[in-house]
Formats: structure tokens, C-alpha cells, sequence
């Protein structure tokens, strides 16, 4: 199967640069490649073929900031082309896990971590509402785009977070991150796109990434002495 996708994926990517991590090189869907405008794609739902606005925020951020996570163990949930994992390989970590449920975006991550020359593992097993022991560094890109699932979502990277976990979340301002989320997040870094990146995530020019607070837990004040 690694074959066969490895003939199509090279067939229809274009490998480049042109996105807010020139570092790291990707193959991709670009504007030159057929399957940007075609309906026609041999692939089912090939959204680990972008680089998505909240992907690229965070990746610039560990690069620009690699102590950050530097010596972390990182997951990477919905890693699609693999960017933020590689992103935190490059900088030096003691793990980096590109974690996405599609087999397939797994292979493209394969792919584009062994052009920067990184090693990534990777994983297929659905870690969103898990306790994620293992790590001390959760990134998260482009996926509070439904209320509902963004609602889930944010109350278990809260979760993490208060375990003084570092939670990562690059976001172009799609309507899940609502203003009372947003109220329990600080603002790191914002980023203007290119205008191809524009062109691709209907016209949102610019993208950001924050970090989830840590929640202190009303009870603990109930034991804090007052007056």
C-alpha cells in the first residue's frame, strides 16, 4: 500500500517552500499541480495534502521559539502533512509523535519528515480525551471548526493543561474558538499568510497560535487562608 501511495503522493504534490516555514521542505497541492482545481482525485479527503493556516502558525512558533518545547515529549494530534512534528524534531525534543487517525496522512508524514531528514514516529490510535501520560507537549492545528467537536476538544486540552502540560493550539479564527475560550488562552504569536495560503483557507489572512492556561481549580482557593 506504501507504494502505491508513495507513486500517487509524488505524482500529485509539488514539493516546496512557500508557506510561513521555508525551513521545512513539503510536498504538497500547490497551485501548479492538476488537483488543485480538480474535483478528480484519487485520493478520499486529502487534507493531509495542505498545510493549513493553524499547522503553519504553530511550526513557525517552535521554530522561532525552540525553547519552548526543546527537550519536551511532543504529540502532534491531527498532524496532517506532519509539519508541527517536524517542526519540534528539528529544534530537538526527547519524542515527537505525529498522531493522525488517517493511515494515509501518516505515510504522507513518513514522507515529508525523511525530506528534512528527521526522524518522527507516528501513530494511527485516537489520543483526543486520552490522559496522554507519555507527554508533556500537546500541539493542535485547525480543528475547532465545529462547535460541538470544539466543545470536546477544549475541555480535555483544559484538562491536560491544568496537569501542567504545555497545550499548543494554531487557529486562523474559525467560529470554535469562541471569545470564552479564547478568555483562557494567551496569545503567543500571530502570522500573515501568503496569498496563495489565503487563496487555499477561504481568505483568512492571518493565523495565530496560543496557549491553553493553566486552570487553578476553585477548591484550592476554598483552602487558602482569608482576610
Amino acid at each position: 500500500m506504501m507504494l502505491k501511495f508513495k507513486t500517487l503522493f509524488l505524482q500529485h504534490t509539488a514539493l516546496t517552500r512557500n508557506h510561513l516555514t521555508p525551513e521545512i521542505l513539503l510536498r504538497l497541492v500547490t497551485p501548479g499541480c492538476p488537483l488543485w482545481s480538480s474535483r478528480d482525485s484519487p485520493f478520499e479527503d486529502p487534507f493531509w495534502a495542505f498545510y493549513w493556516p493553524g499547522g503553519q502558525a504553530t511550526a513557525r512558533y517552535i521554530l522561532d521559539n525552540p525553547l519552548t518545547i526543546k527537550d519536551r515529549r511532543v504529540l502532534d494530534v491531527g498532524s496532517g502533512c506532519g509539519a508541527g512534528a517536524i517542526a519540534a524534531a528539528l529544534v530537538g525534543t526527547k519524542r515527537v509523535l505525529a498522531n493522525d487517525i488517517d493511515p494515509v496522512a501518516v505515510m504522507a508524514i513518513k514522507i515529508n519528515a525523511e525530506l528534512n531528514n528527521v526522524e518522527v514516529q507516528t501513530d494511527t490510535n485516537n489520543y483526543i480525551g486520552t490522559e496522554c501520560e507519555e507527554f508533556d507537549a500537546i500541539l493542535i492545528g485547525d480543528m475547532f471548526y465545529d462547535e460541538d467537536f470544539g466543545n470536546m476538544l477544549f475541555g480535555w486540552l483544559r484538562d491536560l493543561a491544568s496537569q501542567d502540560k504545555l497545550i499548543l493550539v494554531g487557529d486562523p479564527g474559525r467560529h470554535g474558538l469562541t471569545q470564552k475560550r479564547l478568555s483562557q488562552m494567551t496569545l503567543l504569536a500571530q502570522y500573515k499568510m501568503a496569498p496563495e495560503n489565503c487563496e487555499e483557507n477561504n481568505g483568512f489572512t492571518h493565523t495565530s497560535v496560543w496557549r491553553i492556561n493553566k486552570q487553578i481549580l476553585w477548591w484550592v482557593f476554598s483552602l487558602l487562608p482569608h482576610g
